[in-house]
């Protein structure tokens, strides 16, 4: 069973160091909004935290040698949220950019947005070009966030683009494989996707990164977002390793 019931386990953090981490992590930040709840706070109190809690964990994942990091902060479903929550969660990634900025480049990080930008607030598209320009020469990980993003959506446009090559005779058919879909979708530039951990207790995948899961681990925590700290982050790597990844083949022993 993925799920993992919130319990006080001892991590040798050195023995999760020197064993195989996985290369690009995704993360389903589940669980601000009742994080606030539980505490009395407005959900935007959450978010904020959540935020907060993004910049943490990217720069110790940087740090112990991860090559990716890509977060899911804002779904094409979290337009029917109400307004004004939906309105701070327009401004948060300005405020998060801004501050973020110098670590990102202190750290040596590269920032990557995907998903519909084109749709976002002017503002908030321009931050993010800004952002993505400074720091596009940084090389020891990437940071991608998912800003209304969709995963069947971007099949969508993935299905479009390639049928657009082939009707321009660019293409043909019989050349279409699994490489050539990974080079037009939005994660063409990161390594595959080796871990996905959701927070929160939810054991959905909700859309998110359909395509470059399909030989992911999976790993669910009850732990809300904000709560989800370093411990926790070996916990999952630790996890991680004790799985046995065949990708669809079988162990020789068997």
């Amino acid at each position: 069973m993925f799920f993992r019931k919130r319990r006080k386990i001892q991590v040798n953090k050195e023995q999760v160091l020197n064993a195989p981490l996985p290369q690009h992590i995704a993360i389903i930040l589940d669980g601000n909004g009742r994080w606030a709840k539980k505490r009395g706070l407005p959900r935007t109190a959450g978010h904020q935290e959540g935020a907060m809690n993004v910049r943490e964990i990217t720069k110790l994942c940087a740090n112990i040698g991860i090559k990716a990091l890509t977060v899911y902060a804002f779904s094409t479903e979290n337009w029917k949220r109400p307004d004004e929550e939906v309105k701070f969660l327009m401004k948060l990634p300005i405020k998060f950019f801004n501050e973020f900025a110098p670590e990102l480049v202190e750290n040596n990080i590269r920032l990557k947005v995907i998903g519909n930008v084109e749709e976002l607030p002017i503002d908030l598209q321009q931050k993010v070009l800004e952002i993505s320009e400074l720091t596009k020469n940084n090389t020891k990980m990437t940071l991608t966030i998912a800003l209304n993003y969709g995963s069947q959506d971007e099949i969508k446009q993935a299905v479009q683009a390639i049928a657009t090559e082939v009707k321009n005779g660019q293409l043909n058919v019989e050349d279409i494989n699994e490489d050539v879909i990974n080079q037009h979708l939005m994660t063409s530039d990161l390594p595959p996707l080796d871990l996905m951990i959701r927070t929160s207790g939810e054991l959905r995948i909700s859309n998110y990164l359909l395509w470059q899961l399909a030989y992911a681990e999976l790993y669910f925590t009850s732990i809300a977002w904000p709560d989800f700290k370093e411990e926790q982050l070996y916990e999952a790597l630790l996890d991680y390793q004790k799985r046995n990844r065949r990708f669809g083949a079988l162990n020789e022993a068997n």
